[in-house]
């Protein structure tokens, strides 16, 4: 079994929540209801109960652990547990360092709370090992040169974002606010 969620990203003040962003998976119990808490976005502490008896009470393959600890990060990160949801992200990286959504979400939790210099790298990373939410990965890093003062670079990402996913409409958005000129 192994299901991954994504956290949604707060941009501008507006919760950009993309799509089912989840790998199939065989099998059930904690760990599949640990993905489904993420995937919908609760932050309750129930769905963090269901997550924290994933990691200890299933024997769970290590790709399954990878996953649940990223998971397990999203609903705190949604708690807006800050430092426990770095340290799922960063247990998943622990085990298998070329998990790109891990990366990913460690760099959305940075440009949510204002770090996003520190989000770069990490958006970068889950890029190149081939996210399975580039899109969205385009997206954070646009916000991020944009806050970094980047604009260029935010708005090439926009624009890449919107071919990639062209059924999302927040990328689509987000270029509205941008005005390009020739020199």
């Amino acid at each position: 079994m192994r299901n991954l969620a994504i956290a949604a990203l707060l941009v501008s003040g507006v919760l950009v929540s993309p799509a089912h962003a989840a790998v199939q998976t065989i099998g059930g119990g904690y760990a599949k209801s640990c993905f489904e808490a993420a995937d919908a976005q609760y932050r309750t502490r129930q769905a963090l109960d269901v997550c924290d008896k994933a990691l200890t009470e299933e024997v769970l393959t290590r790709e399954d652990r990878v996953a649940t600890f990223v998971n397990r990060g999203i609903v705190k990160l949604r708690r807006g547990d800050l430092p426990p949801a770095t340290a799922d992200f960063d247990a998943a990286l622990a085990l298998n360092p070329m998990e790109p959504d891990a990366w990913l979400n460690k760099a959305i939790l940075n440009v949510r709370y204002g770090n996003s210099a520190a989000a770069l790298p990490l958006v970068a990373k889950a890029i190149e090992l081939k996210t399975r939410r580039p899109a969205l990965a385009y997206f954070v890093r646009a916000v991020a040169y944009e806050d970094s003062g980047n604009i260029p670079a935010a708005y090439h990402d926009l624009q890449h974002a919107r071919a990639l996913d062209p059924s999302w409409n927040e990328p689509v958005v987000e270029l509205r606010r941008f005005q390009v000129r020739q020199r």
